[in-house]
């Protein structure tokens, strides 16, 4: 896909830390319930980390036990790219930032209760935030 913010991989391994460069340029997964987002729970809007893109609102976020953050749907469905990740032995559907093609983490139809039933699970080094006002 052609991303609206481009730069080349030594430009993003200078603007991001070592754990933001893996998670969102190299597709790794933070270690569950260490994200300083993962308790977060004042009103405002959470972007990607790498270029801010506007991806969930506070509204969206649930507590689904996991140890990431958990969103039941995205602020608009263009904001995120959805692909089909075969990695480690299964079908997963990873989620991607739509403006710059970062790794945000995996979304799996077991949101019980909300919504839509979706649980996007983000990791939260790809996320920033921003309280509301």
């Amino acid at each position: 896909m052609d991303y609206e913010i481009r730069k080349s991989e030594n430009e993003w391994r200078e603007q991001l830390g070592a754990e933001q460069f893996a998670v969102l340029r190299q597709a790794a997964t933070e270690r569950p319930w260490t994200g300083e987002l993962l308790d977060e729970q004042r009103a405002g809007l959470y972007a990607c980390a790498a270029c801010g893109n506007e991806l969930f609102q506070s509204g969206t976020k649930f507590d689904s036990g996991c140890g990431w953050p958990s969103f039941y749907e995205s602020v608009r469905p263009e904001a995120v790219q959805l692909l089909v990740d075969d990695t480690l032995g299964m079908r997963r559907t990873e989620v991607r930032c739509a403006a710059c093609g970062s790794h945000l983490g995996h979304v799996f139809p077991d949101g019980y209760g909300t919504p839509t039933g979706d649980r996007y699970c983000m990791n939260s080094v790809a996320l920033s935030f921003k309280a509301g006002e």
